[in-house]
């Protein structure tokens, strides 16, 4: 089939790219915000619209520039429809129709988790291909689930976090060390320099039925922690609160996806592999444990490159080609969904 262009705006990075059908990326542009969020420590919806309008047309021309292309040579458009930030969500899906109803070609509007799920997909990943079904272990910013994915647009919700993501907590950690937004890459670096074991941490959920997560309590662990200590916390300390948090994190996870595995292979006795994706799947302490984990129940491990963990157009594209695949595209009334639950999907027609 004819390479689709994939549009990604749901939080805070502006990405483009066009992609064949054989997963080959042809072009791409991603711009990341962190200039514009940083002084805030997070994320602000409304500056995150506004530098959306702003870069995504440069994002486009910048990716088809590279792929040597016209939007006439496109077979489709697939842009993120949610869940996310409602202003960026709409600046991305409304300039994907717009492509669409100019030149006449299909539009996808593609669900954000969807695009991380069929990641795995994209010839080359995995060695011997990623066939249906198989386990997903979602682990961002904004989300933490267990996802059985049987098919396009057919996906099954294991469990999930009760309380914060595991994206979240990192963050909210690494503020609490005083580290730079965002927190996450920052706290693995000083992690890699501390103890694991001289702080006494609580793993959250630990054993217990099904895989649910919760992190809350553990960040309030780490408050008190800091409070006990007092607020000069000397850099050898910072590290050592670091790599006993990310040490119980991976804990946790591991342990979890043992239990989802386990679920898995009660209804699907064939599943054996294990997919982490988004931006938390890029932590190297966090793939080894999950890798761990999956040996011990017999599945193997599939994570995205480190570039592909974080929001990116590429996904969205090869989410488009999926769809596009099986006959699937949306009209151009398709609503921008600030929360859109990946088993509230509809399989394409066959």
């Amino acid at each position: 089939m004819k390479p689709v262009l994939g549009i990604e705006t749901s939080c805070d990075e502006t990405a483009a790219a066009v992609v064949d059908g054989d997963g080959r990326i042809l072009g791409e542009a991603v711009l990341t915000q962190l200039a514009e969020h940083a002084p805030f420590g997070g994320v602000v919806p409304e500056i995150a619209a506004r530098a959306h309008l702003r870069y995504l047309p440069g994002q486009v021309r910048q990716a088809m520039s590279e792929a040597r292309m016209t939007f006439g040579d496109l077979g489709g458009i697939a842009a993120t429809a949610g869940p996310g930030l409602i202003g960026g969500l709409i600046v991305g899906s409304q300039f994907g129709k717009g492509v669409s109803l100019a030149r006449g070609i299909p539009f996808v509007a593609v669900n954000h988790l969807e695009a991380h799920a069929l990641t795995a997909r994209l010839p080359g990943l995995v060695p011997d291909g990623a066939p249906f079904p198989y386990l997903l272990f979602l682990l961002s910013g904004g989300h933490s689930q267990c996802i059985a994915v049987m098919g396009v647009g057919r996906h099954l919700r294991l469990g999930g976090t009760l309380d914060d993501a595991a994206g979240e907590a990192f963050d909210k950690v690494a503020k609490l060390l005083g580290l730079a937004w965002p927190g996450g890459p920052a706290l693995e670096a000083i992690a890699a320099n501390g103890d694991p074991g001289r702080i006494e941490l609580p793993r959250p959920m630990m054993h217990r039925p099904g895989c649910d997560l919760s992190f809350s309590g553990l960040k309030t662990a780490v408050a008190q922690t800091i409070a006990r200590i007092g607020p000069d916390l000397s850099d050898g300390q910072r590290a050592d609160i670091a790599a006993g948090f990310q040490r119980a994190v991976v804990d946790v996870l591991a342990d979890r996806a043992v239990h989802a595995m386990d679920m898995m292979r009660t209804r699907f006795p064939s599943a054996g592999l294990l997919v982490v994706a988004g931006g938390v799947a890029s932590n190297a302490a966090v793939r080894t444990g999950l890798a761990k984990a999956a040996g011990s129940r017999g599945f193997s491990l599939a994570a995205p490159p480190v570039r592909l963990c974080s929001d990116n157009a590429v996904m969205v594209a090869w989410a488009g080609i999926e769809r596009l695949r099986l006959g699937g595209s949306d009209s151009l009334d398709a609503a921008a969904r600030p929360r859109w639950p990946l088993d509230t999907l509809e399989a394409p027609p066959v």
